[in-house]
């Protein structure tokens, strides 16, 4: 699927004139076949094109068609088919296959090793999963059996997965809403940080972030009894948390006995310009999860990975995954570290962030419909509205931009209906990088 386009319509106009329009004659018969045959979903099918091929920062339909992917699913941080990490599943398969969780081997081993060397402080303790969602949830079981308490605060807006306990501690409508009856107990919710919306902030957002977390520590002193405080470091909308937050969250947490799990699942791996975006705060986790990009935008697997001493569920079972111990996923996401260290793509990100950044501030923030522009390393993003002064979102404007620009070739995703939310592979060479921000800009400055 090219489009992730978060509160668009399956039905709406832009998407109707894009497929009118825009597919060609060999990719409209196989998404009949898809429509057909899938269950429908928002974000999924029905689907507005099709892939034959992924390749570094490309994808293309199967009528030929390119388009920069700028979305990924934030699997993509050493690009797609990426030769060293294929060459390594390959080798693994012709070497070991599968092994049942109950027989270790030495990729498995391997990749828990490289994690505990690479995660800060004493984060040494891992659990295997095939997706995001599932590590998220062998957290939440952790922070129950650890501290003998069930209830979570977490954010509105966040997205931490797909199911039910994970959709439980998000706060994404889309995967909360029209769900029959309650979803999981305990799972308190509080307004996520957003200084440039609120209007208590008077004095900026370096002095407005201790107001923030205190509504954290209030709901944690009112309950008394939360198992978790879980969250994203940085909002993949994106938006980057004020100056001080986390540090008082992370004050807070220890002070009222609660777990702080930080959910890395698009932002670890070096895509903020730090291999994990709770480093920019200067505070550690008791758990953080990883997933996505681990398997290389090839295979999926994912990983919880907490502190020593919360190494406490040895007489029950909290994932018991089939492939919780799989050598070509684990080889796959070992390859994939690798690749990020030897390349220097944690700098690269930095670095290449900071020359976007200052592209759009300088070439965008003049202009009346960017309500603002946001971002760490290689996660950015523009939000469109209908005014500066009351900051309106404009649904319309950013989806037919999001059309324009996917119509130039450049695919990506729109967040809160109205911000364009840039995520290019952290292998993206300068000159496509300039040509993906031209583009955009472009678009922008085309709807004015």
């Amino acid at each position: 699927m090219l489009v992730h386009t978060e509160g668009e319509s399956n039905t709406s106009d832009a998407r109707k004139d894009w497929l009118a329009k825009s597919i060609g004659p060999a990719s409209e018969p196989l998404l009949a076949r898809d429509e057909k045959v899938f269950l429908h979903q928002s974000l999924s099918s029905p689907c507005v094109s099709t892939i034959a091929k992924a390749e570094g920062i490309w994808i293309e339909d199967i009528d030929g068609r390119r388009f920069m992917d700028f979305h990924g699913n934030s699997v993509h941080h050493i690009g797609y088919g990426h030769p060293r990490l294929v060459q390594a599943i390959k080798d693994q398969l012709d070497v070991l296959p599968f092994a049942p969780r109950r027989f270790t081997n030495d990729p498995a081993v391997e990749l828990a090793e490289k994690l505990a060397e690479i995660a800060p402080a004493d984060l040494c303790k891992t659990l295997f999963t095939t997706g995001g969602s599932d590590a998220n949830e062998v957290a939440l079981k952790i922070a129950r059996a650890a501290t003998g308490r069930f209830k979570t605060v977490s954010f509105w807006d966040a997205f931490h997965g797909a199911g039910f306990g994970a959709a439980s501690v998000g706060g994404e409508a889309t995967f909360r809403s029209h769900i029959a009856g309650p979803l999981l107990p305990g799972a308190e919710h509080v307004a996520p940080f957003a200084c440039y919306r609120c209007p208590y902030n008077h004095s900026g957002p370096e002095t407005c972030g201790l107001a923030c977390a205190k509504m954290v520590e209030y709901v944690l002193e009112r309950e008394g009894d939360v198992a978790a405080v879980i969250a994203e470091p940085m909002r993949a909308v994106p938006y980057v948390p004020p100056a001080g937050f986390w540090k008082a969250v992370r004050e807070a947490c220890s002070r009222h006995g609660a777990l702080l799990i930080m959910d890395e699942i698009p932002t670890g791996l070096g895509k903020t310009g730090k291999m994990f975006a709770f480093e920019h705060d200067d505070i550690v986790p008791d758990i953080v999860t990883l997933g996505k990009s681990l398997g290389g935008g090839i295979l999926p697997i994912a990983a919880c990975v907490a502190r020593q001493d919360l190494d406490v569920c040895g007489d029950f079972a909290i994932g018991h995954y089939t492939h919780e111990k799989n050598p070509v996923t684990c080889r796959a996401a070992l390859t994939t570290i690798e690749i990020i260290e030897d390349e220097d793509l944690v700098e690269r990100s930095a670095q290449l962030g900071d020359y976007a950044m200052a592209q759009l501030q300088d070439r965008l923030a003049h202009v009346p419909i960017v309500g603002d522009i946001r971002g760490r390393g290689l996660m950015f993003g523009i939000e469109i509205v209908e005014n500066r002064t009351d900051k309106t979102p404009a649904l319309a404007r950013a989806e037919r931009i999001y059309y324009v620009c996917l119509e130039a070739g450049l695919s990506y995703k729109i967040s809160q209906g109205c911000v364009l939310t840039l995520s290019p592979p952290l292998t993206i060479s300068q000159d496509d990088l300039d040509h993906a921000l031209n583009i955009v800009v472009t678009a922008i400055q085309d709807e004015m």
